[in-house]
């Protein structure tokens, strides 16, 4: 199995809803350090899981999308508690549409808050 990883940063806005957390449950901002990783068990014709061009730019699509945002306010967060878990979760189902036409096998997301916690999600396509 190949895989390939690629990272981005961006800052966002959220507060955590649901429960009594403190400080969490006011609006502040992190900095995420976010870890695509692609996995195909072949490669194409020219020797590449993908093509490293077209993932950045569907990199910068997607974190542009996030930075600078209250998550709390977006559609993919509407009555969700924004945690981190659901972030890379997010990430993940965006990341899976717009690389649909690659020939990939798994997509793992890795996501670092403020480089204090991280969490993962992958799942097989």
């Amino acid at each position: 199995m190949y895989s390939l990883g690629m990272r981005r940063e961006f800052s966002a806005r959220h507060y955590l809803i649901g429960g009594d957390w403190g400080a969490e449950n006011i609006e502040h901002a992190h900095r995420y350090r976010m870890e695509l990783v692609l996995e195909a068990k072949t490669l194409d014709q020219h020797g590449y899981l993908v093509d490293i061009v077209e993932v950045e730019q569907h990199l910068e699509a997607v974190t542009a999308e996030f930075s600078g945002q209250t998550l709390n306010e977006m559609t993919a967060f509407t009555g969700l508690n924004p945690s981190i878990e659901r972030l890379a979760t997010v990430l993940h189902a965006a990341f899976t549409t717009r690389l649909a036409h690659f020939r990939l096998e798994a997509l793992t997301v890795t996501l670092w808050e403020d480089d204090i916690a991280w969490t993962s999600y992958r799942a097989s396509l």
